[in-house]
């Protein structure tokens, strides 16, 4: 058996084929004494359906090869039987039946008698099966459609014979003729079934020529149809029954079915061996992006005309994906990337983002960051993605630019960040149904706080916030509005920060401290004035509070940190306890919170919530922001004819007591600074009313002064008569 698995051309082998072609043991089983008796049990319980003697049984072995039903020793005598049927198609009767004329009109075999050897062993089988996945343009360009095309009955006999093949590599005489030294070399190991195909997709870059070319071909046409892959047809069974039957019953696949299985990789019903199965053909196809029939069958016009001698489907993506983007943001006039490809490629895109190792770069940059930080976090549902990015700090410096990058193109396009399309399903569903897909982490933003918001997904909306005000570049609609002031404001800011790496919201601190100067551009203030509002309420949104008070935050207010729903607990215990914190740069922070909170109310929510009512009732007529509201109540607490709420009064009464605080410990920087601090100022009017005194008293000054001088000068011109004008060396001077 040995020399008889390992060479088809021994004399051996030609004495055994001869005797199997002679016997015909695939027109009725019973011929075969040892497989009849091997196979009795499997017959009666898998096959009792079928006829005695009746060709198919031999297939129903073979759809039950390596199932419960099979027992060892007629899986062995079949396995026997089945190398020698592989390498001579008249040996299957049926299939000889359905596709003698086929094969007659297209593989030119008139005249091919049973014992003539001029046509190699399974040149006959290889053009009936190329002919049976002949693709639809191939048959468009064909002037007669119809003569390449496969009869129906043969069709399908071909692609049974293809499944049977797949199960077993010695089942396939031309994989196993030209990839036998690369068997030997890579997949020695790999004992169990279907490994050694597996074996050898994994090892692909490494096989010699023929082997490779072989092993792409039969890959490329797994990917066309999947149902060949008898094992994980089989494995997959309940997630096909569930979510895939509609595709899975197709006659002719077209990648529809493992399609469907990748997008429900991780529903309750998919088991470990499909899970396995499915990632690994999503790991080959990366390799080529032929291995992709969807996707090729779209993008092989654009491939070819906008990413000529690229070959790797992860390349390919990144190339037409990076074309989509840039006709997009400079507005051209027609889209270089095709409809039908531009939409497949977002499915491609997608099914990248579920794992990491579909991006090998990506992966290949943070694997030691993976073994360090993320070593019990399972592949897939982008979990490795996501551990990476909430120890970003932790990271080394190559794969913290890989992660910066992707989350610039994720919050771009949210739609490829797959946690939280994952997560938050339900909630786009129910709230951003209208909403574009480059706004959707917008639109659930702005539903964050419903009623109806599913905790998760709120959770997860936050996570996101925190990134964005981690850096401006993470927030597109931010850097979109605030284009023109970040460099006007923070440019220093700028030059201090590196490529591809957060600025731990150094920006978004700069721009505040301008919106409470009142300087920045109206669309710019409207965002700063979003981010300050949401910040005011969780303190994890502002990072370098974050980064300045962590200790702070840990002694002083712990409880409040603690909180599951943070509603500006932290920020209202740091702002009590100004006085005892110590570290500068903490103080720093505070002091401008509080600064901020002078110029909107809404940045102040323990303060807006406290005077809710007294704002309705007493500054409903006047805008927020710039002060004004924050205004109107101070004039209403100073005037003994109004009464404000007790817990707005005392709010109110504690914010002054703190401003004073601020104003000695940080002096006004500037002349709006100091406006704000005098309009919020106890004493405001005493102060105005000096201010005004003094002003009016310097212009009667000043009115009283210049009628003297006036006086006085007019009496000198009478004095002196009018100017003599005197000429030396052509200088023309005037002299009284």
């Amino acid at each position: 058996k040995p020399l008889l698995f390992n060479s088809d051309i021994s004399p051996t082998f030609n004495t055994l084929k001869d005797l199997v072609q002679e016997a015909d043991p695939g027109a009725d089983y019973r011929i075969d004494r040892a497989l009849n008796e091997a196979c009795e049990s499997v017959i009666q319980t898998a096959c009792k359906h079928i006829r005695n003697g009746d060709p198919m049984i031999l297939s129903c072995l073979m759809e039950h090869l390596y199932t419960e039903k099979m027992v060892e020793d007629c899986e062995h005598r079949l396995l026997e039987l089945q190398y020698f049927i592989a390498r001579d198609w008249k040996l299957d009767p049926i299939l000889y039946k359905k596709c003698q004329g086929d094969a007659a009109r297209l593989c030119h075999t008139h005249g091919w008698n049973e014992t003539s050897e001029l046509m190699p062993a399974g040149a006959v089988f290889s053009c009936l099966y190329r002919h049976a996945y002949r693709s639809v343009e191939q048959g468009r360009r064909s002037k007669t459609l119809g003569l390449y095309k496969l009869s129906r009955d043969c069709k399908v006999e071909v692609q049974r014979i293809l499944h049977q093949r797949a199960i077993d590599v010695k089942l396939d005489p031309e994989l196993q003729r030209r990839c036998m030294a690369d068997l030997g070399k890579w997949c020695s190991e790999k004992s169990e079934t279907g490994q050694e195909l597996e074996c050898l997709q994994d090892h692909l870059e490494d096989l010699v020529s023929d082997c490779r070319d072989v092993v792409g071909n039969l890959t490329e046409l797994e990917s066309e149809d999947i149902q060949i892959e008898a094992l994980l047809m089989r494995a997959c069974e309940p997630v096909i029954q569930s979510y895939c039957h509609e595709v899975a019953d197709n006659q002719i696949d077209s990648g529809d079915l493992m399609e469907c299985l990748i997008q429900n990789k991780h529903q309750k019903e998919m088991n470990e061996k499909c899970a396995v199965g499915v990632t690994h053909f999503q790991l080959v196809q990366i390799k080529d992006f032929r291995f992709s029939y969807k996707f090729k069958t779209a993008c092989k016009e654009d491939v070819l005309k906008l990413c000529p001698n690229i070959k790797k489907k992860v390349d390919v993506v990144i190339c037409l994906s990076t074309t989509v983007r840039n006709d997009t943001l400079q507005d051209a006039k027609e889209q270089r990337v095709s409809v039908k490809c531009r939409k497949q490629l977002r499915v491609e895109e997608v099914e990248m983002s579920e794992d990491i190792r579909l991006e090998p770069e990506l992966y290949d940059s943070c694997k030691q960051d993976i073994n360090r930080l993320c070593q019990n976090v399972a592949f897939g549902n982008a979990q490795v993605v996501e551990c990476l990015k909430e120890n970003k700090r932790q990271l080394s410096s190559r794969c913290h630019q890989k992660i910066f990058k992707l989350q610039e193109v994720e919050m771009v396009d949210p739609e490829l960040d797959y946690q939280l399309m994952r997560v938050c399903k339900h909630m786009i569903r129910r709230f951003c149904t209208e909403s574009e897909g480059k706004n959707v982490l917008q639109c659930l933003k702005q539903n964050k706080n419903s009623e109806l918001m599913d905790p998760k997904c709120k959770q997860m909306i936050t996570k996101r916030q925190i990134t964005q005000n981690t850096d401006y570049r993470l927030n597109p609609v931010l850097k979109k509005a605030c284009k023109a002031d970040i460099p006007k404001f923070c440019q220093s800011v700028l030059n201090k920060g590196a490529t591809d790496t957060e600025l731990e919201g150094q920006v978004i601190s700069c721009l505040k401290l301008k919106y409470a100067d009142q300087r920045l551009s109206p669309d710019c203030e409207d965002q700063i004035r979003v981010i300050l509002q949401e910040s005011a309420l969780d303190y994890r949104l502002d990072p370098q509070l974050q980064i300045h008070c962590t200790q702070e935050i840990s002694s002083l207010c712990p409880e409040e940190a603690a909180a599951q729903e943070q509603t500006g607990q932290v920020e209202e215990c740091l702002k009590i306890n100004l006085l005892k914190i110590k570290q500068e740069a903490c103080k720093k922070e505070v002091l401008n919170m509080l600064k901020e909170s002078k110029a909107d109310i809404f940045v102040d929510p323990v303060l807006h919530t406290a005077c809710a009512l007294d704002i309705k009732h007493h500054c409903a007529a006047i805008p927020p922001g710039r002060g004004r509201q924050m205004s109107c109540l101070m004039e209403a607490l100073q005037d003994k004819r109004v009464r404000l709420q007790p817990e707005c009064k005392k709010r109110l009464q504690d914010r002054i007591d703190m401003w004073s605080y601020a104003a000695k410990v940080a002096p006004a920087e500037g002349f709006s600074d100091l406006a704000m601090q005098v309009m919020t100022s106890p004493s405001k009017n005493y102060i105005l009313t000096v201010i005004g005194v003094g002003v009016a008293l310097l212009f009667l000054v000043g009115m009283f002064c210049g009628r003297f001088t006036k006086r006085v000068t007019q009496e000198l011109k009478d004095r002196l008569g009018p100017p003599l004008l005197v000429q030396r060396k052509k200088t023309y001077t005037w002299r009284w």
